[in-house]
């Protein structure tokens, strides 16, 4: 291996992330010959510097997978039970990662299951209640709650007590659902 190759994973590992596309690995390397970035990334595959738990992606070892989740559905961002179930509002586990976007489709991948809801544009595209870390975009419980509600009206939650109702009326609006915002009310009357 030259001194090029160790210059790039050597950035790959100093990096913060733990999964890449092939695309944002062709930037890191400068490089936009397809073949030359798969023939590289093969070699560390092999090598196992390198893992590639889903076609066009890799990860350092130990990645996470709700930066994967992220990553392979864009845009997207972790929500509903897996949220929810986290911050106590649900108590059923499931170890699924749960997401929403543009799309609706459930995949394995390295023996996660990751479980994708589609959800109207304007919706998805309203920034209001989710967190970035990293490569990570995770809806705070309010926003779960929303989500849940707006996809499923006969949800039952175990807890609400983990729910700020403050910002959860100031999140409402983003969905432009007169009869969710009646439940919503239901729900929090009791």
């Amino acid at each position: 291996m030259n001194g090029s190759n160790k210059d790039f994973l050597l950035s790959l590992y100093e990096m913060p992330q733990t999964v890449f596309s092939t695309r944002g690995i062709g930037m890191i390397m400068d490089e936009t010959r397809d073949g030359v970035i798969a023939k590289k990334l093969n070699y560390y595959v092999r090598e196992g510097k390198l893992l590639n738990p889903r076609r066009g992606f890799y990860g350092k070892k130990g990645y996470n997978p709700e930066e994967l989740a992220c990553m392979i559905c864009i845009p997207s961002y972790l929500s509903l039970e897996y949220v929810l179930q986290r911050a106590g509002v649900v108590f059923q586990y499931d170890n699924s990662l749960t997401a929403v976007s543009y799309l609706s489709r459930t995949i394995q991948v390295d023996g996660h299951d990751i479980s994708y809801r589609r959800i109207k544009g304007e919706i998805l595209a309203d920034m209001r209640g989710i967190e970035r870390r990293g490569n990570i975009n995770i809806a705070s419980p309010e926003r779960a709650l929303l989500d849940v509600m707006y996809l499923n009206s006969e949800y039952y939650f175990d807890n609400l007590n983990p729910i700020d109702y403050k910002r959860l009326s100031v999140l409402l609006p983003i969905y432009g659902n007169k009869s969710m915002e009646r439940r919503v009310k239901q729900l929090f009357d009791k």
